[in-house]
């Protein structure tokens, strides 16, 4: 699969051994998070970096022997909430990369995680979709 636009990381799941024999691919953006999977019929599923609000590391040991590790990512979209970037190459060095990318967004947009978290009492103004990045640009009618 080509990728067509600009990307700050990609790696594939890797599959015996630690080789990259898989038609899933992770691809990491300024802006977004992709996972494209399948080879006749491709499907892409993405997160907005500024969405995310926790990752977790896993590192069973058979991805352990071949340098590799799975990151969880737990984020406010819609459709995947939950999403596994499984058995990945340097998985510390991506969620580095990853936390990176998110601060640069969340500075973009003036937004920062408690923004994004209700404290598990929903109030009258608390909407469960995050505000649009186009929101937060220009204007001075925002706090």
């Amino acid at each position: 699969m080509k990728i067509d636009f600009d990307y700050i990381w990609t790696d594939k799941k890797r599959t015996i051994f630690g080789w990259p024999w898989s038609f899933t691919r992770y691809i990491l953006t300024e802006n977004k998070f992709i996972r494209r999977h399948g080879f006749f019929n491709v499907e892409e599923d993405e997160i907005d970096i500024y969405r995310i609000v926790d990752k977790k590391l896993t590192l069973p040991f058979g991805q352990r022997l071949f340098g590799c590790g799975t990151v969880v990512i737990n984020s406010k979209d819609q459709d995947t909430p939950v999403m596994e970037v499984k058995s990945i190459k340097q998985p510390r060095v991506f969620m580095k990369m990853l936390d990176e990318q998110i601060e640069k967004a969340r500075d973009k947009y003036s937004i920062r995680g408690r923004d994004m978290i209700t404290g598990g009492i929903p109030m009258p103004h608390d909407t469960f979709d995050m505000p649009e990045p186009h929101d937060f640009e220009g204007g001075d009618d925002h706090a």
